[in-house]
């Protein structure tokens, strides 16, 4: 009797698994039909690329792999949608956990440190390129690629098709981590306030040119003081010039990074990023790899006239035009603020929450119409005085699939074909209609969204342009992302406290980057940890013997020049004509 029932649950197991082999075709199939949609495959392509995924998972059956990214809403679809979907038609288990981009940085961070396997995959930003390609503690994925990982690279994956690719491309030429999702920082402003007659009137008659997107931060300045201080109230409602964040917490530290200190023209020309100064004020010689300070005296421009200017200036404006409480706002409070509809512009707008800023007034969205046509449009950021011609114009984020070396292979292929799926051509032009944070050409071309542009202000005309190249992430300047990120916010928040003006805080953010950089230069030197590619700091000078010579711009005597502004009507059609 008991070996009749041995029998019967072998044969129940040898069921279920020959079940299971033809299961993913037929989940496949369900998926394609009822979520996989709109796709710029057809639907027999998404069948071929998802019949490869079921054949490529095989051996990793019933595998369970934990991932990490931050919680926007493209990452929000992946880990409530997207995971239940591979897991139905692979058979492995994803758990995708979402956490605050600082703790995404802290765990990749201490995973390099520690060598241990936190997760299998991570979502993280391009600005780590710098500090992956120097350490190699990220699994170079050009040679994984051809080699360990080339039985679980999808041959439909087409890596040409990413918008972002030159950004996770380290200075060896190899790729080290797949964009996921992409987002630029841009200028946003309420159109319809903006063209209101009566407003373009009395703006024109006080400060002599057309009220328009700003080119330059003149302009922004005058938007702001106009908005906050003249027009006061629109339709009864007390409205704003600007918004902005200041809570002393990691991201002020990316709302500077961001090139925030390159929009006011700190760096030297360069795309994508500027050398020999970057966007965060280090010095790297062309031709060189290796770092040689962010102090002026040493050759940067951390703690330059124009660094010292855009630190001032967020400070300012922050005070003098953003409404009440918003320098306490942390990043994730102050973009969703917009939606109250009492701010007339914002100078460094995210389009990763464009999701948010497009969502109906019955959820409390009051930028839009009651069709839910947006009331608002995006544009580019305008530059400060010392921005010249050539350099970084704004920024844009890659968030990209990376995997560490200390992640078992069997766990590192499962987590690379959970990679490659959201981001196939099956699955993303759907996630980019749910999240917004476009990362390939075709989708961002797709029908789909030319007939959902009027409903999306201006960011897929973006996207189709030219223009969207000139945006670009942290550089490989930036020796060690991690390291130096965490500097920033502690300095700055010195300065929205007023316990520091924006030079003492800037001299002291550019000395502890020397600092630790210095640190970095003993470690390579020693034992080869960044590559030979590590710092290699110039011994401090007199600062008048950089300043304006070759290292960061001598003070300008006028620092608001006249502001000029550009009808945002014409702006579209120019990106429409280059595209």
């Amino acid at each position: 009797m008991r070996q009749k029932m041995l029998a019967a649950v072998a044969a129940a197991a040898l069921f279920a698994v020959a079940g299971n082999a033809f299961a993913g075709p037929e989940e496949a199939k369900k998926w394609i039909d009822s979520e996989f949609q709109p796709s710029v495959l057809s639907k027999d392509e998404q069948m071929a690329e998802m019949d490869w995924f079921i054949k490529a998972a095989e051996p990793f059956k019933g595998m369970e792999i934990n991932v990490l990214s931050e919680g926007i809403p493209t990452h929000e679809y992946e880990s409530k949608v997207l995971t239940k979907a591979f897991e139905e038609i692979t058979g492995i288990k994803v758990n995708h956990q979402i956490l605050g981009e600082g703790e995404v940085v802290q765990a990749v961070q201490t995973q390099m440190q520690t060598n241990r396997n936190l997760y299998d995959a991570y979502v993280n930003d391009s600005d780590l390129i710098g500090t992956h390609s120097r350490l190699q503690l990220a699994v170079n994925l050009t040679k994984w690629m051809a080699g360990e990982g080339k039985d679980v690279t999808s041959p439909t994956l087409d890596l040409d098709d990413f918008m972002g690719i030159s950004f996770t491309t380290g200075p060896d030429g190899d790729l080290y981590q797949l964009p996921d999702q992409q987002f630029a920082n841009l200028y946003w402003f309420r159109k319809d306030w903006f063209d209101r007659p009566d407003l373009k009137e009395r703006f024109k008659a006080k400060y002599g040119y057309e009220l328009g997107v700003p080119v330059n931060w003149s302009a922004y300045e005058d938007i702001a003081e106009f908005f906050t201080n003249d027009v006061k109230e629109v339709d009864g409602v007390r409205v704003f010039g600007h918004m902005d964040y200041g809570k002393r917490a990691p991201d002020l530290g990316w709302r500077m990074t961001d090139a925030w200190l390159s929009m006011a023209g700190a760096g030297s020309p360069g795309e994508p990023n500027g050398r020999p100064i970057d966007e965060w004020g280090i010095r790297m010689e062309e031709g060189s790899c290796n770092p040689s300070g962010a102090s002026v005296s040493r050759g940067g421009a951390t703690n330059g006239p124009a660094a010292v200017y855009a630190i001032r200036k967020w400070d300012e404006w922050l005070r003098n035009y953003a409404p009440p409480g918003a320098a306490d706002y942390d990043f994730y409070q102050s973009l969703p603020a917009l939606s109250q509809g009492n701010v007339a512009q914002q100078i460094f707008w995210y389009t990763a929450f464009l999701a948010d800023m497009v969502k109906p007034k019955s959820e409390g969205n009051n930028t839009v119409d009651d069709e839910g046509t947006p009331l608002w449009r995006a544009a580019p950021s305008p530059h400060g005085p010392y921005w010249e011609e050539g350099q970084k114009v704004g920024y844009q984020d890659v968030g990209s699939w990376m995997i560490l070396k200390s992640t078992p292979t069997d766990r590192a292929k499962a987590a690379w074909l959970y990679a490659q799926f959201v981001t196939s051509k099956t699955i993303d032009t759907k996630k980019s209609h749910v999240g917004l944070t476009f990362t390939r050409d075709s989708t961002v071309r797709h029908e789909s969204f030319t007939e959902r542009a009027p409903k999306l202000g201006g960011v897929v005309e973006f996207y189709r342009s030219p223009d969207r190249v000139r945006w670009s992430p942290t550089g490989i300047n930036v020796p060690d992302y991690p390291k130096l990120a965490q500097l920033w916010w502690q300095n700055i928040g010195d300065v929205n406290s007023g316990a520091f003006t924006p030079q003492q805080a800037m001299d002291r953010l550019a000395g502890e980057m020397d600092t630790i950089m210095a640190r970095m230069q003993r470690a390579d030197e020693a034992n080869n940890t960044y590559g030979g590619c590590g710092p290699r700091l110039n011994e401090p000078k007199d600062p008048s013997e950089w300043l304006g010579k070759g290292g960061a711009k001598a003070k300008l005597e006028n620092e608001k020049p006249q502001g000029e502004t550009v009808n945002y009507d014409e702006l579209v059609k120019r990106w429409s004509e280059a595209n």
